[in-house]
């Protein structure tokens, strides 16, 4: 069926909707932008991997760094690691890409303690605390303020994200992210306009965790049920040559 425009031109009204549909999608299925973005890989032994993924601009002014807001300056991938370089900790090389105009960094640091994150300059703003409560594991981190260095015009409108997310171990029986929501793979997530970030607004960050972690639940619940079929199995077979011996002497 075809539905005729004014123009004169036919349109399959079939085609419309699957553009409707094709466009309502992809919408939701959009991932959010950040400017400033911090994603920590937390272990129960305390251990940490975090990720940066920020503007230039969004690093000099948020973190004071002494970097170029120029996205065509040169990238100085050694000059970049050394920034968040420190004892104790693995950092992985950096890479770059470029969005709205401005140049973002990528950077990977690996950690054996919350502790060793907490002396890097560009994390020294946040402080860090684990500790144990019966079967639940308390974490905390309060972001502080911010550099604040001035950089001038960089294209900011602000509307521009900042976001702390979180990869946790084990069950989450209790957390103040804003959302509520615990995301697929246990993920919480904060958010702050960069604007606010930049004035320091409070952001204080809690989470507790259960002293197991999932992935050894995973496996403790997949070993039971291979057992349990194994014994299914061995008990199926037993009665088959029980009955089939019990048919010969009938025989």
């Amino acid at each position: 069926m075809l539905l005729r425009l004014r123009s004169g031109q036919g349109v399959s009204l079939a085609a419309l909707l699957v553009l409707a549909i094709a466009a309502s999608s992809c919408h939701g299925v959009l991932k959010k932008e950040y400017e400033y973005e911090e994603e920590l890989y937390l272990d129960l032994d305390g251990s940490a991997t975090l990720y940066v993924n920020a503007s230039v601009p969004a690093l000099v002014a948020l973190r004071g760094v002494d970097l170029n807001t120029n996205p065509r300056a040169r990238f100085d991938r050694q000059r970049v690691r050394a920034i968040f370089e420190g004892e104790h900790v693995t950092v992985r090389t950096p890479t770059t890409s470029r969005r709205n105009g401005r140049r973002f960094i990528h950077v990977r640091v690996d950690a054996d303690r919350l502790a060793d994150l907490q002396r890097l300059a560009p994390f020294a703003w946040s402080t860090y605390s684990m500790r144990r409560r019966d079967e639940v594991i308390e974490f905390r981190q309060v972001v502080g303020a911010p550099a604040a260095r001035a950089i001038g015009d960089v294209g900011w409108t602000g509307e521009e994200l900042v976001a702390f997310r979180m990869h946790l171990p084990s069950e989450i029986p209790y957390h103040n992210a804003p959302s509520h929501k615990v995301q697929r793979g246990n993920i919480l997530e904060w958010e702050q306009l960069l604007t606010d970030r930049l004035k320091g607004a409070p952001l204080d960050i809690q989470a507790h965790m259960t002293t197991q972690s999932i992935l050894y639940s995973t496996l403790l619940l997949f070993g039971g049920t291979i057992l349990a079929a194994a014994a299914t199995f061995a008990i199926v077979i037993w009665w088959i040559a029980r009955k089939g011996r019990n048919i010969e002497l009938i025989a």
